[in-house]
């Protein structure tokens, strides 16, 4: 079960990201402790953890200041996590001791092409999808070798849309039922840039490995850019509604929301 600090961190990290705490909004233990019906040392260690989440920073005297968080950092964060993702498959790719992961691996692919083949795209699929993209992206970095990778890669995957396994969708196209059959050839695209990665980690081959894998991580930018086209006032808020499990909650912290 989570601790009440996590759930607290939680809720304040959204408070941030809704807008509901604005850019420069001063946050004290006490106003927290007041408004969350809570001692101080769990709003005390929230606070800390917030803090190397890098969402606020110590004051001047008492108190923390609400950092900005914009599309364009989110983008920057994506453009890290891509990196780190490709060089984890081209890690695993490297090693020699695979056979579990690989098994992980090829059952996620194949249940998420399942999924894809349904033609339906209903919340309990795409939770679904969710799930195995999750499993797919976190067996690379829990299994290439390199605890700092993936060490790195949760210091940010509390940002929207950074999480391992995130995937995002044009809801607007999904409820409307139109131009789902666009959304559908890129989960179809998707999955079958999975397929390569995964034959170029089988076959031992590091180059095939990381070069399809920053091009699949890249896609989530090329996503966010689309959506900045259609609406030059794009927030961070507005990335949240387009991924699968939207709001982030105690078990998205727990699980993840990468494509």
């Amino acid at each position: 079960m989570s601790s009440i600090d996590t759930e607290l961190a939680n809720t304040i990290r959204w408070d941030i990201i809704d807008g509901t705490f604005a850019h420069g909004a001063r946050l004290t233990e006490a106003k927290l402790c007041d408004s969350h019906n809570v001692s101080r040392t769990p709003v005390r260690l929230a606070l800390r953890r917030l803090e190397q989440e890098g969402m606020i920073r110590k004051g001047e005297g008492r108190g923390y200041v609400v950092e900005e968080v914009t599309v364009e950092g989110i983008k920057q964060a994506v453009q890290v996590r891509g990196h780190l993702e490709s060089l984890a498959a081209r890690l695993m790719a490297q090693s020699k001791n695979k056979p579990q992961d690989l098994d992980r691996m090829a059952l996620a692919i194949e249940r998420i092409e399942a999924l894809i083949d349904q033609g339906s795209l209903d919340d309990e699929t795409l939770t679904k999808m969710h799930a195995e993209n999750f499993t797919f992206h976190s067996t690379i970095l829990n299994g290439c070798g390199n605890s700092y990778v993936k060490f790195t890669c949760d210091q940010i995957s509390h940002l929207p849309m950074l999480a391992s396994g995130s995937m995002v969708f044009d809801r607007d196209s999904i409820d409307g039922k139109k131009d789902i059959d666009k959304t559908i050839l890129r989960l179809k695209i998707g999955n079958s840039q999975h397929r390569i990665i995964y034959k170029a980690i089988e076959q031992e081959d590091p180059v095939r490995a990381e070069g399809m894998m920053r091009e699949h991580s890249n896609t989530m930018i090329e996503y966010i850019e689309v959506f900045e086209h259609r609406n030059t006032k794009l927030t961070v808020r507005d990335l949240v509604s387009y991924s699968v499990q939207g709001k982030p909650d105690k078990e998205s912290q727990k699980t993840g929301t990468g494509n």
